[in-house]
């Protein structure tokens, strides 16, 4: 069993009225509650906190959660005091709040592949056909790679004591992780010119986070579509009522 933080901090748009996604109404509930309910049924996942406006989450009283920590403005820093709370722990899982199609066997899936892997930081990649299958109206932004057609998870295990030593390049990666080209930036030309001519590789990747963060990294494919499927725009916001319906 591991502890989780949920990042539920204020968007830069309103979406369905609201600045925190967490608070946005998906059938009756808020969007957060699925999040929360998917991580408690896995049956891997200990200790639940959020990091998000304080005074607002408390009034929809969130069962399962051991305790709120007042938004910090930025995800890096949202990142940085949830990561906090578990300092001692060897591995902690970092969530977003706007991932209501999560399922118990999604996380179950992820967080026992991550562990089994012994990295330091641990993200889930999705491949194209995967989510086309299952949510084919969902749009995403996907990276050619070598191994095939790529989109990134909302989802992260992470070892609390390499956070320090990597905060500055995180804090970039954490803010382009939608966007496959600003991400290659980060990690250099070279990393830059194979994406583009799709002859990056899963490994070189992860090779070339490791000597840039110093730690080891794990790119983790699952089979579940529904740990990228993040609520930004009416639209998802419709999928997301339609699936959960």
């Amino acid at each position: 069993m591991i502890n989780s933080i949920i990042l539920a901090g204020r968007s830069e748009k309103k979406l369905d009225g609201k600045l925190s996604k967490a608070l946005v109404n998906i059938n009756g509930k808020p969007m957060i509650y699925y999040v929360i309910k998917a991580l408690k049924e896995s049956g891997v996942i200990d200790k639940i906190v959020v990091v998000g406006d304080k005074e607002e989450l408390d009034k929809i009283g969130l069962e399962d959660v051991e305790f709120i920590i007042q938004d910090r403005g930025s995800i890096i820093d949202n990142v940085i005091a949830g990561v906090d709370y578990f300092r001692d722990d060897s591995m902690v899982l970092i969530s977003t709040c706007d991932i209501p199609l999560l399922t118990a066997q999604a996380v179950y899936d992820f967080v026992k592949k991550s562990l089994e892997s012994k990295a330091d930081i641990c993200y889930p990649i999705i491949e194209k056909s995967v989510c086309l299958k299952k949510y084919p109206e969902a749009i995403r932004t996907y990276a050619k790679l070598k191994d095939g057609y790529f989109t990134g998870g909302n989802l992260m295990l992470i070892n609390p004591k390499v956070l320090d030593r990597c905060i500055t390049k995180a804090k970039q990666m954490i803010e382009y992780r939608k966007n496959p080209v600003k991400m290659s930036r980060v990690l250099g030309f070279t990393f830059l010119l194979k994406l583009v001519v799709g002859r990056l590789t899963i490994e070189s990747a992860e090779k070339r986070v490791s000597k840039i963060l110093r730690l080891k990294p794990k790119a983790i494919i699952t089979p579940y579509p529904e740990i990228g499927n993040d609520v930004d725009k009416p639209e998802d916001l419709n999928m997301a009522e339609k699936y959960l319906s």
